[in-house]
């Protein structure tokens, strides 16, 4: 007698069992999805800093470089420092000074890097400093390394919002004023004058 044919899946239209041939086809092609879905992120983690250097490199150190060779738009030849004086912190005949309002000293073209930007945006400014005291050129002369590290210091803590907020010009002026009679232990400037100011 003989015995009972075994139904064939394939012919009842049923799942093949799995075998070794079929697992080790199926592995490698779950693998290269996994791969190809991580593509973008893996892309992203290695262009993002690369892409970031080269627009710093390439756009913004060139224009940068550029805006402080060039005078600014601000920069009147009034402005400019006349051939007998020492360039930064020189006295200055001109402006408000001109008119009468007293003995100072100039400070020009002071660049300093904005708080909180990183380096990417910068303030450059010119002024000059009045004060009753008629030895003020004297005085500021003698302690120019440290009123210039004052200038730095107190300029350099400023942030965009600060100088887009109204009237920052007279708050800085004030920062400056005290800044400055602090440092030389006595009341020796009144006030402040801009000549230039640009944020970039």
């Amino acid at each position: 007698m003989s015995s009972p044919a075994k139904p064939d899946p394939a012919a009842k239209g049923g799942a093949k069992p799995d075998t070794p041939e079929t697992t080790a086809v199926a592995a490698p092609v779950a693998a290269s999805g996994g791969i190809k879905a991580w593509l973008p992120v893996i892309a992203a983690l290695i262009l993002a800093p690369a892409a970031t250097w080269v627009t710093v490199e390439f756009l913004l150190v060139p224009r940068l470089q550029h805006k402080l060779a060039a005078p600014s738009h601000g920069e009147t030849s009034a402005s400019a420092p006349a051939p007998s004086s020492g360039g930064h912190g020189s006295a200055s005949a001109k402006g408000k000074d001109a008119k009468g309002t007293g003995p100072s000293f100039e400070f020009q073209n002071v660049v300093v890097n904005l708080a909180g930007t990183m380096g990417t945006r910068y303030l450059k400014t010119s002024f000059t400093i009045t004060g009753a005291d008629a030895n003020i050129k004297a005085v500021f002369d003698a302690a120019k390394p440290k009123l210039t590290d004052v200038t730095l210091n107190v300029l350099s803590s400023l942030t965009l919002s600060d100088l887009e907020e109204p009237g920052a010009k007279n708050v800085i002026r004030e920062k400056l004023v005290m800044a400055y009679n602090q440092a030389l232990g006595r009341k020796i400037a009144e006030q402040v004058y801009f000549s230039d100011f640009v944020v970039q």
